[in-house]
């Protein structure tokens, strides 16, 4: 069965309520690998209930409305997708709890050609429930490896960043533990890629990899580190786009350029040399 157009142009998701604790906000931070030195008062304040704070990347796990693809009336072949780049734009702080909306839709769907695979673009409000402000708007494209070729237009989605030719202005380094992945699974992303070897060497890993929203996550925890000196109001917007994965245990070395009120970045894994996320974006207040 082919990618079914006419159904996921008509696709209509349900409002997914959550209530979000002080202990999701800790343990999302955790599984980042804020409080590596649980001395530093600064990254303390993302994984203790004394003054708390959110990182602004956390947004992306809110009001998650499942792994829908899987679902027969798409027709797409959900073994074959890959999440492509990921984009956030913060309106508003992010709570430390409360009861809070995601609203999900489809933006555009994009036909690359036969064996060139699809692009869906989808984008997710997360409201505060009490006060129906939007607080961030969640965006990212899903990859389609066996899905192209389905009668659609080939639309262009959004110009990825460009990255400066000269030398970084900041290089930073965030080494991930060997169970970095088994924490972040419990923020809400329970597929087994991440912590089953069974299922990792079925799908052509040697080893479980890391989510690639904790990769996203690491690079908020770089900016925050670099350039926001840990102020999590700083920061507004982080786009990436991905490159290949993370094995849990791996450093990941961070180049940052700051662009005015702006930064480029990318990242990789200095072992292996090779590059994890590309096209880096991050904005500031």
């Amino acid at each position: 069965m082919p990618l079914n157009y006419e159904a996921l142009s008509n696709w209509e998701f349900e409002d997914v309520a959550q209530t979000l604790t002080e202990r999701d906000t800790m343990l999302y931070a955790l599984g980042l690998g804020f409080g590596e030195n649980p001395t530093d008062e600064k990254e303390l304040a993302y994984v203790y209930e004394d003054g708390l704070m959110v990182v602004p990347s956390m947004a992306v796990t809110l009001g998650y409305p499942g792994f829908w693809l899987r679902d027969p009336r798409t027709g797409i072949d959900w073994k074959k997708v890959l999440h492509g780049e990921q984009w956030l734009d913060v309106y508003k702080p992010l709570p430390v709890k409360g009861e809070l909306i995601g609203r999900t839709r489809i933006d555009q769907i994009s036909d690359k050609g036969e064996e060139r695979g699809a692009v869906i673009y989808l984008s997710r409000d997360i409201i505060n429930a009490a006060s129906g402000e939007t607080l961030a708007k969640v965006s990212m494209s899903t990859f389609c490896r066996g899905d192209g070729g389905f009668g659609g237009e080939n639309k262009p989605g959004p110009t990825p960043a460009s990255i400066p030719e000269r030398e970084p202005d900041h290089v930073c380094d965030l080494a991930t533990l060997p169970r970095q992945a088994l924490i972040y699974r419990l923020s809400g992303d329970y597929n087994p890629l991440h912590a089953d070897p069974k299922v990792a060497r079925a799908a052509g890993f040697e080893r479980p990899i890391l989510h690639g929203l904790a990769t996203y996550g690491l690079a908020a925890r770089a900016i925050l580190k670099t350039l926001c000196d840990y102020n999590a109001s700083r920061l507004t917007g982080l786009d990436v786009r991905f490159s290949a994965p993370v094995y849990p245990g791996e450093t990941v070395r961070f180049h940052i350029w700051r662009e005015g009120n702006e930064a480029r970045f990318k990242a990789s894994i200095p072992e292996r040399q090779v590059v994890v996320l590309n096209n880096g974006a991050a904005r500031f207040a």
